[in-house]
């Protein structure tokens, strides 16, 4: 079959946040042909480049949603007209969902949003909506707002398909003003209320961002409308485009989540007013829901990322777990030799930044110093922007006050009993190396979604001491030990308990990496989506007709076994999106045309050359 893969920010390019499991995904169903839609965030991330495609990649495309596009686009006077009245209602919803709904996100503590639980971060309560209004009725007026943003988005979809593009409208003062009359409508809530002319413009910035899609001209029958799947490698605007596909061509939706965007957004922007929080939370929560309302399958990647789709609309019966695949060879050789491992060090891998919460780890391990003299703490990773970087200044200044270097006799040069080390040196060449080289890891986030480093460890052979945040305990099962979040003693306690307890410590890691080869390797997850995607073609009615070289439809040309792997094609056999003109693709089996069948052996390759990345804006 035939996938739009649809990225933001990652696959293909090097940097790619999602880009390496897109990549996992692509090479491991090389029966498959993908079409890459790619948004990208920064000059720089185009700069870098694309990963090395492999043959069943067959087309890429790709749009900016970093710099301004002047589309040179004069709209008419009904056009404008067109565009007031769309925007103006996706405005209205925006402002006017009800408190507790959860796609209208305008309620809440920053402090709670923080919590794990989605439903103190979304203000659920069940009981009563504002007024005393009863369950019923604030659910029903959820709905009709729903109803209400997905009608003005696909009429801001369609006047843009009509137009040639939106960009210079999204950043108009009409845009402006729209919002202004939302905020300032009866109805309204009153962080909406409280905008000032700074917020709007804020806002109708970011809006004009996340709504680009709507003006790219990726929807056309020989583009999105000839694929058999679209397949969103995130939600947002990520996942936009496959809801346009489905809008204008039928193309069925996937949706993978490994974060959700809504949880992203709330962890992402404390610094902002709050109404500029609340009106993009509204945002993100709308289109959440719409694209789960649309989409055949969604598939989160861990239980803590369902918990905040089921919070945020998505239907039950659509939901498959499908955990990260992780490639487990580069730690074969640690797993297999755990006992190579320096028995008193503590190991912590990952990206230096504020929510991995060290500064808890430091004080943990002055306790654990206390109860065993000859602990050494390795901290091994990278800070994560400016932000990470005066992080960790400030972890080395409190290490050196917590721990002052020590000798071990008056000839001796002191050290430091914690060090600070980057992968990539005579020491630690790789990642497999940095949890090889302790018997202990440790996580000590407050905040985190799925813990690929703690997996990594698991694939190691490591025990593991960690904080319940996130899918951590999800991801170890009963393979570790899970202490609350910023509680310095609790951590200490456990990481001591098995410090002092080499066997314990040999029979989680065994454990553990049981667990990590069952559940979250390359192949479990390629599998899983492939039989996703046919489950999903196998509930989706056939959208083409496959005509002969007359052109005249050809009679049961996409039987069930078209989508068999293999080339069960005939050379003359073409297919036509929506009955238009297509490009060659495979045509029906041999026992439908008048030639011999020939199936080839080995998998569908893509046989057109990649071309240059192309800006897709009009």
């Amino acid at each position: 079959m035939r996938i739009g893969l649809l990225t933001e920010g990652g696959y293909p390019y090097v940097s790619g946040e999602a880009g390496l499991w897109c990549e996992r995904l692509v090479r491991g169903l090389e029966q498959h042909e993908f079409d890459v839609y790619a948004l990208s965030r920064s000059e720089r991330e185009e700069a870098e480049g694309w990963v090395p495609l492999p043959p069943q990649v067959g087309r890429v495309r790709t749009a900016p949603l970093w710099e301004t596009v002047d589309d040179g686009i004069v709209h008419g006077r009904r056009a404008r007209r067109r565009f007031a009245e769309s925007y103006g209602e996706l405005a209205m919803a925006l402002c006017t969902g009800a408190p507790g709904d959860p796609s209208a996100g305008l309620s809440g503590d920053p402090g709670a949003r923080l919590s794990g639980d989605p439903g103190a971060q979304l203000g659920g309560g069940r009981g009563y909506g504002p007024g005393g209004e009863s369950a019923e009725a604030s659910e029903d007026r959820s709905a009709l707002e729903a109803d209400r943003f997905a009608s003005a988005l696909y009429g801001l979809a369609e006047l843009a398909r009509d137009e040639g593009g939106l960009p210079a409208a999204l950043r108009s003062e009409t845009a402006v003003r729209a919002l202004e009359r939302a905020c300032r409508a009866p109805g309204a809530h009153r962080s909406a209320r409280e905008a000032r002319v700074p917020d709007l413009l804020t806002v109708a910035a970011r809006l004009e961002r996340a709504l680009r899609p709507l003006s790219l001209d990726w929807y056309e029958d020989d583009d999105l409308g000839s694929v058999d799947l679209c397949h969103a490698a995130s939600g947002g605007t990520a996942a936009l485009p496959g809801l346009l596909a489905r809008h204008f061509c039928d193309v069925p939706l996937l949706v993978t989540e490994y974060g959700v965007r809504l949880r992203t957004h709330y962890l992402t922007e404390p610094d902002s007013s709050p109404a500029i929080r609340a009106l993009l939370a509204a945002f993100h929560g709308r289109l959440a829901a719409e694209t789960y309302r649309r989409a055949a399958v969604i598939t989160p990647g861990n239980t803590h990322a369902r918990r905040w789709q089921e919070r945020c609309g998505a239907d039950r019966a659509k939901l498959r777990t499908v955990h990260p695949g992780m490639d487990a060879t580069p730690f074969a050789e640690a797993g297999e030799f755990p006992e190579c491992a320096d028995p008193q060090t503590l190991v912590w891998v990952g990206r230096v930044e504020p929510a991995k919460d060290l500064v808890s780890l430091l004080h943990a391990f002055a306790e654990i110093r206390r109860a065993e003299t000859a602990a050494r703490l390795r901290i091994v990773g990278t800070p994560s922007g400016p932000e990470g970087a005066a992080y960790l200044a400030h972890c080395k200044g409190l290490a050196a006050q917590l721990f002052p270097d020590e000798a071990d006799g008056p000839h001796a040069v002191g050290r430091n009993p914690v060090s600070f080390e980057e992968i990539g040196g005579p020491e630690l060449p790789s990642r497999a190396d940095a949890y090889a080289a302790g018997a202990l890891v440790v996580l000590s986030s407050v905040v985190e979604g799925f813990p690929s480093g703690l997996v990594e460890a698991m694939f190691c052979g490591r025990a593991t001491v960690s904080t319940d945040v996130g899918a951590v305990v999800e991801a170890i099962g009963g393979t570790g030990l899970v202490v609350p979040p910023r509680n310095p003693r609790a951590l200490a306690e456990a990481c001591v308990a098995l410090l002092r307890d080499p066997e314990r410590r040999e029979r989680l890691g065994a454990a553990a990496r049981a667990r990590a080869l069952e559940l979250f390797t390359v192949e479990q997850n390629v599998a899983a989506f492939h039989g996703i995607y046919l489950e999903i073609l196998s509930r989706t009615p056939v959208r083409r007709v496959v005509l002969d070289d007359t052109g005249e439809p050809l009679p049961f040309g996409v039987p069930a076994e078209a989508h068999v792997p293999g080339r069960w094609s005939d050379p003359v056999a073409r297919v036509a999106a929506r009955g238009g003109a297509g490009e060659p693709r495979n045509g029906p089996p041999g026992w439908a045309t008048d030639g011999p069948v020939r199936a080839t052996d080995g998998p569908v390759r893509a046989t057109a050359p990649v071309p240059a990345p192309e800006g897709a804006a009009r």
